[in-house]
Order: C-alpha cells, then structure tokens, then sequence
C-alpha cells in the first residue's frame, strides 16, 4: 500500500484487565531507590514527597480472556506500528512488512502485576514514563488520542493526558512518512506553573532477548544498579559488554553518552539484525535491563505473562533514572525519536561494534523530522480517535490549567469520578460522600479546600492536600478534626501513616469500620504483624469472609503471622497449598523470606520452591 495511513481499530489481546482504582490513596512517596554515594548522581532532587493524587491500580486478578482493545495503527509500505490508548498509549507492536517480524517484545498474555508506581504494570512494546522514578502512573490508563494533518497529508497520531502528579499534560505525536524505514515519535512537555517542576521521562522499549542479542550505545563508561541498593560506576569497552545472556543478576545499565555525542541505542541479535532507536539531543540517558539468566529473573517473566524472554533498551532525559530534572516555568521540552529495523556487524570489540552502528544513525533525518513536527505543533487534532479522563476538562474548569486547541480536553469528559470536585467549582462547597471523592491536589484545590466549612470529608480532603504539599503537621490537623466530626476508616487509615507508633491500632480501628474492604484489610494485617502482634492478625484473619481469605495477599500475611506466632501446622497448610501473590511487588523479598523463616521454624531444610524465587538478588 503507497503512502502513509492512520486508522482506528480494534486488536484482540488476551489479557487479565487492570480493574478498577482503590479506594485507598496512595500517601508514600518514591525516595532515592539507590545510594549514589561516590558518584557525580544527584538522586534527592525531585523524588515526590507523595504520589497523590493517585489511588492504586491493585483490584486485577490473574484471570485472563480475550479482550478487544482499542487501537490507533499507523501504516507505510515499510512498517505497522499499533498503538494502545486505552493502556497508556503503549506502542504495542512494530512490523516489519519485509521480514513480518514485530521488532518490538510482546507477552503471550497481558498480565498486570505490581511493577509500577500505582501498581499494576504490564510488559511489551514501547511504553511512555513521565512523572517519577518508576513506571509512570497512567500506564494502565485510557489516553485522549486524535488525528492531525503533517506535511503533504501524512497523518499524525497525536495522544496526551494531564498528568496529575506532576500537573503536565502528557503529548505524544507519532508518525510514519511515507517511504521511511523508521517510525518518529516527539513527546512535548510544558510547564504552565510559576514554579519549576522535576521532570523524568523514559521510552522504555521491551525487545526480544536470545541468547546472541547484543545491546550496544555510544558510550565508553555506565552506571551500574544490581537490586543491591548501591550505584557503581565502570567502564565498558570490553569486547563481551552488552551480552545481557551472559549475566545472571538482573541490572540496570545507564550508559554515560557524553555531551554533544549522538544519543542512540541498539539491540542487535546473532545475525546482525535487530532493533535501532536514536534521538535528538535532548533525550541524553539511555540503558540496558535486563531480568539476567538466574532463577529468579526467569521467574518474573513467566510471571508477567512470557513464553520467552526480553529485555529493554530505554531512553531518558536525565543519565540514570535515579534522577529528576527542572523544567522552568513556562519553558517547552520537545524531542524527536526514531525506532526501525537495523542489520549490521555489531559482535566485535565494543569500539567498532559501536562505530558501524553510529554510522547507520541519520540524525540529519531526524533534526528535519523534529522541525517538520513544528509545524503542525500548534495544530488542533481534526478527529477524535479515543477518549482519556475528565480529570483534564476539571482542571480547565477550575481555571488550574489553560485550554489549548493542540490538546483539548472536552467538557464532555467530566464524568462520575469529577462530579463532587465540579460542584464544588460551581457551588463553592464539596458535597459529602461515603467513600470519599476521588483525590484531587494542586495549589487551586487546597485554596478551595482551605475555605470549606468544615466537615469530616472535606476536612479529609484537605489532609490528603497538605499532605501533597509536604505539609505533614497540617495533614495530621485536618485528619484529626475530620475523625472528631466523624470517626471514618479513611481518617483512620490515613493518621496511621503519619503515626507508626499507633498504626496498628488505628489501622484495627479502621478495619473494623469497613471489614470487608481486602485493601485495607492487608494493610492493617501487615502492621499488626510488624509490630509483632501475629497472635491477633489470626484473630483477625479468623473473622474475615471467604473471599478474602482466599486472596493470595492475605493468605500470604495468614502464612506469616502464623509463623511469628508458632503455629507451624497451619502455616505448613498454607504452603502446600501454595500462596500466589497477584500483586507481587518488584524486588519484593516476601515469598523467600517467609519460605526460609517457616524452614527456620519447622527446624527443616527444604530447598526453595521454584514457585516461591522471585529473588532479584540471592
């Protein structure tokens, strides 16, 4: 087919569905991940204090079916390239129409699971990452997308999203010219606020990983992170660098392209084809992570819905993903990306393998794609392919952010969800509800909340927006006097994360309020236990109803509990009927560390289960 089509589409994925949000905000923030001592890394700036406004993703089982999903595809006599909107605008594929095969990494099943900063996350193809350290949290989400007009009619899908943590709207155009051997990609980031805001981005690009794969950047030195809490730095010019089959740890590795280098980075397979992606400078940082050969990294990826495994080449803004960078008011963040096959001999010494490479990489082409996309910027998308949240069209409303033509968020968006945050727009006072309105926080909504007359929603809305700001004495008030006025297990919940001391019998309070709540239910188990209090979190696990007994979180704290407290039987019950964690957190020890504690206890010594080694690092 001549020339260059965008379409609106439905591709049939089988997947296990995100679910809908908690009810529970998100209070903790990111923090340094690593230390970064004796390195040039500055890992403080911009960590979030909270990740509110957002409730966590955590409500999905692994359940999967045959879902029909929204897709945006753009085609030219050389690639397919298929975007998701409806799942954070995920480039899920990449063809190529000469070989048919997708360059991109996709699993056999889409499977969410607790990999992100709201939690559910899944792999495969190209995701976008804005906000914080981490994956972002709209990567489960439904994103606004639209056509424009490029030059001479080429289409232009363009998507975008308010990202409500950092206050950004969220903009990526994607186009295939016709007869181009690459697809472009240009993310625009604007600061509207007085103040700077920190930024992270990473185009983090999940590719096929055999045993000859070889990932290749131009640099001659790299940050290393191995899950053992420390940054190191090395050089790398040794000629088995970039061989990810050759390692049995999973690792980061952020290559240190130096200033005023042409950033690009490679994976490149045994026979010397394979997947190119390269940037303008903006876009510096670029790395290599690899899940490693040992039993645990093989385990994640079964986990995560693979038959085989992958491996991801990323691309960021700032060197590692340790770091934030300031976008100043009013300033405009704009870069352009290409992603096409590529064949070349890249299994030499590590020099020349990334000379014959770099000689491959057009960047004349991409600094005329990237003002070519000037172009038509400022224009209005022509056609509505898929619709986001109203949480943009409320912020417009409420005069927190301008309306702009490029990326319009349609009044009509403003559902259920904004209804309580519009009347208070309108009417001057937030109604009251049981569970409470979604969270909203920014400087506009505390004034608003600041104002109320005071009752125990809004006085817990008002917390939750101190709290945003850093403001933790003020939080703690507000929830106090909303707990006063009305003693809910919203207040409750949330007092417990400013009190460790009193966590455990707030979080007990609370739970006896809304029993029936898993959610809650596990984090006021896991408190009871850390304070060593496992003979009542039986107690407590005793009264629960069936549904959430059987949920693998909860079994998981059973289990636990039922070691501290020396019920040996029941805990052994417990493991041979297996605990299955549907939101198992990356790097989480949990499932090792209770199987060894139980042998500990039991005075055995059984090897560790296949079905229990998650471990990052044994």
């Amino acid at each position: 087919m001549p020339g260059s089509t965008l379409e609106a589409s439905l591709v049939r994925i089988r997947m296990s569905e995100p679910g809908t949000a908690s009810l529970l905000p998100i209070l903790h923030g990111t923090g340094p991940l690593a230390s970064a001592e004796g390195t040039d890394l500055d890992t403080s700036y911009g960590q979030p204090h909270t990740l509110l406004p957002y409730h966590a993703q955590n409500g999905y089982a692994r359940a999967p079916r045959e879902v029909d999903c929204t897709a945006a595809i753009l085609r030219n006599e050389w690639l397919v390239a298929t975007f998701l909107p409806g799942l954070g605008g995920r480039l899920w594929s990449l063809v190529d129409r000469v070989t048919g095969e997708d360059l991109l990494y996709r699993p056999d099943v889409l499977q969410p699971a607790n990999l992100a900063l709201r939690n559910a996350w899944f792999p495969g193809g190209v995701e976008w990452n804005l906000g914080a350290t981490g994956h972002w949290p709209l990567t489960c989400a439904p994103l606004f997308a639209g056509r424009v007009e490029g030059p001479a009619g080429t289409p232009v899908l363009r998507m975008w999203e308010f990202e409500r943590m950092r206050r950004l709207v969220f903009r990526v155009d994607a186009w295939l010219p016709p007869g181009s051997r690459t697809l472009f990609v240009r993310p625009l980031l604007h600061n509207p606020h007085d103040e700077p805001v920190p930024v992270y981005w990473w185009s983090n690009i999940a590719v096929p990983e055999s045993g000859g794969v070889r990932v290749l950047a131009p640099a001659e030195s790299a940050y290393l992170l191995d899950y053992t809490g420390q940054v190191r730095t090395t050089a790398v010019p040794r000629r088995d660098d970039g061989y990810p089959a050759r390692s049995a740890l999973p690792t980061d590795t952020f290559f240190d392209i130096p200033r005023g280098r042409q950033p690009w980075i490679a994976a490149i397979g045994e026979q010397g084809t394979g997947l190119l992606h390269s940037s303008t400078a903006r876009l510096r940082g670029r790395k290599l992570f690899q899940w490693g050969t040992g039993p645990g990294g093989r385990r994640w990826q079964r986990w995560l819905g693979g038959a085989g495994t992958y491996l991801e080449i990323q691309a960021g803004l700032a060197r590692t993903q340790l770091e934030h960078l300031p976008l100043a008011p009013g300033d405009t963040w704009a870069w352009t990306e290409s992603y096409g096959p590529v064949e070349v001999d890249a299994h030499g010494a590590w020099p020349q393998a990334v000379d014959a490479v770099a000689a491959l990489v057009d960047d004349g082409r991409l600094s005329r794609a990237d003002a070519e996309a000037d172009v038509w910027a400022g224009k209005q998308p022509a056609e509505l392919l898929a619709t986001g949240s109203g949480w943009g069209a409320l912020e417009v409303l409420a005069g927190g952010m301008p309306y702009d033509e490029a990326t319009p968020f349609p009044h009509e968006t403003l559902g259920d969800e904004q209804e309580p945050w519009s009347v208070m727009v309108r009417a001057g006072r937030l109604p009251v509800s049981d569970p409470p309105a979604a969270t909203v926080t920014g400087p506009i909504w505390r004034k608003l909340l600041e104002g109320q007359e005071a009752n125990w929603h809004a006085l817990l809305q008002l917390g939750l927006a101190r709290l945003a700001d850093g403001d933790d004495e003020g939080a703690r008030q507000a929830w106090q006097e909303s707990a006063d006025l009305r003693e809910t297990p919203w207040s409750l919940r949330n007092l417990a994360h400013l009190d460790r001391d009193r966590a455990p019998d707030l979080l007990a309070r609370a739970h006896r309020l809304l029993p029936g709540y898993r959610q809650l239910t596990a984090e006021t188990l896991a408190a009871l236990i850390s304070a060593g209090r496992a003979a009542e979190a039986l107690r407590l696990v005793d009264e629960l109803d069936p549904a959430q007994r059987a949920n693998g979180r909860i079994r998981y704290y059973e289990c636990r509990a039922a070691v501290e407290a020396g019920e040996i039987g029941r805990a052994a019950g417990l493991l041979a009927e297996g605990i299955e964690i549907d939101d198992l957190r990356e790097g989480e020890d949990s499932l090792d560390t209770l199987w060894f504690a139980y042998q500990h206890a039991a005075d055995s010594t059984e090897p560790l289960p296949e079905r229990y080694d998650f471990r990052m690092h044994p």
